[in-house]
């Protein structure tokens, strides 16, 4: 049996999982996992991320809409990438997996 994977939704459930991560304590384990898979733009981005979020905690006391905009910045970002690199389709939902288990 053939498996169809929906990239939309990989990159929808990898965007809403990478900034979970972004926002741990755990950030830099899983950032270290982010450049070992994907590599070192996205990890820039994800470093990026982070940043953002922890502006955004101190600047507002933890509105939620950082969050919601970082999030929606990386359901592009994945989306590109699996259009792009399909091949890294099994990274991004073991990452994915990962980060919820955060």
């Amino acid at each position: 049996m053939t498996m169809v994977i929906h990239q939309p939704r990989v990159a929808w459930d990898g965007a809403r999982a990478f900034v979970r991560a972004a926002g741990s304590p755990h950030s830099e384990a899983f950032a270290a996992r982010v450049l070992r898979r994907l590599g070192s733009e996205t990890y820039g981005h994800f470093a990026d991320t982070r940043q953002r979020l922890l502006t955004a905690l101190v600047e507002t006391g933890g509105d939620r809409y950082a969050a919601d905009v970082e999030a929606g910045k990386w359901r592009v970002r994945l989306e590109d990438l699996l259009r792009t690199r399909p091949d890294l389709t099994d990274e991004i939902v073991g990452l994915t997996n990962e980060a919820f288990e955060i």
